[in-house]
């Protein structure tokens, strides 16, 4: 077995995520504890409001802690990744827990992310939508015949899942040219802005700036990023187009898998990453963890192969 955790990104966050590692787990319990910010993170995170939660200018910094936390169970249950990658935000658990960044120097620069992303763009100007649908060269079509502003792919995801993101206007009309030639699984993302597209430029830019105060060092462990897939030695520079480029989770993964990774872990809250995975390759070994029962499963199922 070759281990690797995934490390999930915005959306994935639930009130109440993280509480039961906090209450079982001693090092969990240090992380939360740890964590100090200029609002209380705990009580949003464990308690909400659900809308507070949901602001990317809070999200970021509540699924940082919460992933590290969980990621911190499984280790002290005996668990060890030997490397990691994650879904956009996710990218900075990873880095964390490779030991790229400490966790006091990964706090303020997680929160000054969400808030350049939160403040980005005009508020319900520019959205993201899903599109399921393996029919990419049809998606790549329809966004060439695109005139009225900018919409891009923000995600690969699997072989039947992509991301558009873009002006609001412009994006619409994609979406109904999509159902018009028989694309109609399609899910409007809830999220402040175009992440992961060129109207994040400035933004990246602004980022640049603060990850170059930060001592990021090389990882511990191989961390594989979102804009080639691949292992990368300027972290900088990969992590300030990660916000303005598309996501490579397929090639992510599939790289991952060619270095002999064939048993992965999500962490944080819900399934997507596993689902995604196993759309990617069906042969791998994929296991999501959020909670006690989750920490369970593997314990009885992992330590037996």
């Amino acid at each position: 077995m070759k281990l690797a955790y995934l490390f999930v990104g915005q959306g994935a966050q639930k009130v109440g995520m993280g509480k039961e590692v906090y209450d079982n787990y001693t090092s969990s319990r240090a992380i939360f504890d740890q964590a100090t910010t200029d609002f209380d993170l705990k009580k949003i995170t464990f308690e909400g409001p659900e809308e507070v939660l949901n602001d990317t200018a809070y999200t970021q910094v509540c699924l940082l802690v919460t992933c590290l936390a969980i990621a911190s169970a499984l280790d002290e249950e005996g668990f060890k990744a030997e490397a990691v990658a994650g879904l956009s935000l996710g990218e900075y658990s990873a880095l964390t827990y490779a030991k790229a960044l400490s966790l006091t120097q990964a706090l303020p620069l997680v929160r000054t992310r969400g808030q350049l992303m939160a403040n980005a763009l005009p508020q319900g100007t520019s959205s993201m939508t899903a599109v399921l649908s393996d029919k990419l060269d049809l998606i790549l079509e329809t966004l060439k015949e695109n005139k009225k502003g900018i919409v891009e792919i923000a995600n690969y995801n699997s072989p039947s899942q992509y991301v558009l993101s873009g002006e609001l206007e412009a994006l619409r009309e994609v979406e109904n040219t999509l159902k018009e030639k028989g694309i109609t699984r399609l899910i409007p993302l809830k999220v402040s802005g175009a992440f992961h597209s060129s109207l994040l430029k400035d933004a990246s830019l602004q980022l640049r700036s603060h990850l170059r105060s930060v001592s990021l060092v090389s990882p511990h462990i191989p961390v594989y990023f979102n804009v080639s897939g691949q292992r990368e030695t300027d972290l900088v520079e990969a992590l300030t187009r990660q916000i303005c480029h598309r996501v490579q989770w397929v090639k992510t993964i599939q790289n991952m898998i060619q270095d002999g990774f064939d048993t992965f872990i999500e962490i944080g809250p819900g399934r997507s990453l596993a689902g995604l995975v196993k759309q990617i390759d069906p042969t791998v070994v994929v296991y999501s963890v959020e909670s006690l029962a989750s920490i369970e499963k593997i314990k009885g199922e992992l330590t037996h192969e």
